[in-house]
């Protein structure tokens, strides 16, 4: 039984390296696109240039991995080391600089430039691609290691069964006695084995599930009325807080009311625009969704309205935060002169709005360590003249600049209290 139990410790072995494999490369995806959302997307596209350059091929642009990962990491102080490369880009983007990523490890911007090579360009059967919601059809292997390691691991109880008779057999031949084989279910070696296997899967089905636990990203619910932000937002140009009027002013973005959508389609009352289909791949007839406003508001073409027989239209909330999260919208548009896009995504791309990101604590918390803090044009530079003067001293570090995290941007009482 001593060959037995090698070669059930070699499969072992052989099942949990494997495990650990597959675990770290679908991790390694994931983290890239993670990284890549929360510190590239609101400045680049992969296949588009927005305020920075696209990125697709960035590594075969410079002249070694090196250069890259320190102007990544610091841009400021790179231009100093008079690389012609990356002043000639300083210089084509009108000298802005780029903003510092010092945090980022190295496996992390190997693992946002692995992501980047995996976003299909437009028109390659992959879709059109934006900035910030930069989506690739991502190949997830897990299902095929997963495959694998069960064939393994049959194969290896096989062999084991194999390696059983073969020595029973020669055992006969020499003449030696024959032990009683022990049944399947009381064999230790297999039951450890099972229960180590269950343990794993168990562990980590458990682990990801608590980790994704109140999370929505990806959520797009249909809505009462088929509002198109590319429509509106895009196409028409109109400014987002012409409809969400309480972003700059108040904690809550706040929800248009059916009279600040018949400011406009009192006079508009048909849809003329490029046809628009929704996510099911249905053309959706723009008329028709109009019609159900002039429903919900109580409007009869032709006649005078009156707003007071409007009815509030039953949106369906996308965004949720936990309720012992606090989140001040003016507090990041207002004073942190966010764009919407950075947490919403590219919404003026969208027809049926969907949440971008997971809006988890972690998500929020690197980008307050990596935001600048904006001083002088939201007034409240008269409050933070320390690190004004920190800043001329030399006490603090100039190209990277006063941050969130400076401010207590990343204390728990920011947002939980």
């Amino acid at each position: 039984m001593t060959l037995s139990r090698t070669i059930a410790q070699k499969s072992v072995t052989a099942i949990l390296i494997l495990f650990s494999v597959c675990m770290s490369v679908a991790v390694k995806a994931q983290d890239g696109k993670a990284l890549f959302s929360a510190n590239c997307a609101s400045c680049h596209a992969v296949h588009k240039k927005l305020t920075g350059p696209a990125l697709a091929g960035v590594e075969d642009r410079w002249p070694n991995k090196e250069n890259l990962h320190a102007w990544i990491r610091n841009s400021a102080a790179f231009l100093k080391t008079g690389d012609a490369y990356a002043n000639a880009l300083y210089n084509e983007y009108n000298k802005t600089a780029m903003n510092a990523f010092p945090n980022l490890k190295t496996e992390e911007i190997d693992a946002i430039l692995a992501y980047i090579k995996t976003v299909p360009a437009p028109g390659t059967g992959g879709g059109a691609v934006g900035a910030a919601t930069a989506a690739p059809v991502e190949s997830d292997n897990t299902m095929l290691y997963g495959i694998l390691t069960l064939v393994l691991a049959v194969v290896s109880l096989i062999l084991m069964r194999v390696n059983s008779n073969l020595k029973k057999l020669s055992d006969e031949v020499t003449g030696e006695p024959v032990l009683r084989p022990i049944p399947f279910y009381r064999n230790k070696t297999y039951l450890a084995l099972i229960a180590v296997v269950l343990f794993l899967v168990g562990g980590y089905l458990t682990t990801k599930g608590a980790m994704g636990f109140g999370r929505s990203k990806d959520y797009q619910p249909e809505q009462p009325i088929y509002y198109s932000h590319k429509v509106h937002a895009g196409v028409n140009q109109i400014n987002c807080q012409y409809c969400h009027s309480g972003v700059a002013q108040g904690k809550q973005a706040t929800i248009p009311s059916v009279n600040v959508c018949m400011n406009c389609h009192m006079a508009i009352n048909e849809y003329k625009g490029e046809p628009m289909v929704n996510e099911a791949g249905e053309t959706v007839d723009g008329t028709a969704e109009i019609k159900k406003l002039y429903k919900y508001a109580g409007f009869e073409e032709g006649k005078p309205w009156d707003p007071s027989k409007a009815t509030p239209i039953e949106w369906v909330r996308i965004h949720n935060l936990p309720d012992h999260v606090y989140f001040n919208h003016a507090q990041h548009v207002k004073a942190g002169q966010v764009a919407c896009q950075t947490c919403h995504g590219e919404i003026q791309k969208m027809g049926e709005v969907k949440q971008f990101t997971d809006l988890s604590m972690g998500w929020c918390v690197n980008c307050h360590r990596e935001t600048k803090v904006q001083f002088k044009e939201n007034g409240f530079y008269s409050i933070y003249e320390k690190y004004h003067a920190d800043l001329q001293s030399g006490k603090m570090d100039s190209t990277k600049g006063v941050t969130v995290e400076n401010i207590g941007g990343t204390e728990c009482q920011k947002c939980h209290y």
